[in-house]
């Protein structure tokens, strides 16, 4: 990403005070492995993106540890494989910051820019963290199509989006337009529980972006 684009000013600092417990377990894994990145993780991506990929929080042997998000661990693998299938990528990932990895027309947000532990952010760190993804969003001038990847991410993006929760109800591959037309569609989430159960399998993750370019195309 280049970090002169307007997104790069909605990251918060990397000491970011907000939520006790997030802080304690960040000075824990800055203690414990010094050379991780070890802070709130910043978007990556296309800032001139139609699509917008909104992801629960960094995991702890992935991003947490890289830097980026969904680097470095097995939904990534996933992840980034799909993007390359439908040439939202340049194909170069290798679990690595330093991979050469560049995302087209499509950009990575977390709803949790910090590592919670046991990867489940509490309902209280998720509103902490919202004012970032609402200042993320709305630093994307172009994305009218957004992924939510699992039901935190969901939830999140419907009211960043100005959407009701009432009415736009969590199912893999639903469909939610929000009030001002932009769009919303949801995934489980590509985590390794989720595959390795068969609760979300390649073919279903790949549907998920086959519809969001059909989405992206018919908006613009």
């Amino acid at each position: 990403m280049n970090m002169e684009s307007p997104i790069a000013e909605t990251e918060p600092p990397r000491d970011c005070p907000l939520c006790p417990r997030l802080v304690d377990y960040r000075h824990a894994c800055q203690a414990e492995f010094p050379g991780w990145w070890n802070a709130p993780v910043p978007s990556f991506g296309d800032p001139a993106a139609a699509i917008a990929i909104i992801g629960l929080a960094p995991g702890k042997h992935g991003a947490n540890r890289t830097g980026r998000p969904f680097t470095g661990d097995y939904a990534g693998d996933l992840l980034f494989a799909t993007l390359a299938k439908f040439g939202l990528s340049n194909d170069s990932y290798d679990a690595r910051v330093d991979d050469g990895l560049a995302l087209r027309d499509i950009i990575i947000v977390n709803s949790v820019k910090c590592l919670p532990p046991q990867n489940k952010p509490t309902p209280e760190e998720v509103r902490a963290c919202r004012p970032f993804l609402s200042k993320a969003v709305g630093a994307l001038p172009n994305a009218r199509v957004f992924i939510a990847l699992g039901q935190i991410a969901h939830q999140s993006a419907v009211k960043v989006l100005g959407g009701r929760l009432p009415k736009a109800r969590f199912a893999h591959l639903a469909e939610h337009r929000m009030p001002d037309g932009r769009m919303l569609v949801d995934s489980y989430h590509c985590s390794r529980y989720n595959t390795n159960t068969g609760r979300l399998t390649a073919p279903m993750f790949e549907e998920v972006f086959a519809r969001a370019l059909e989405l992206a195309v018919r908006q613009f």
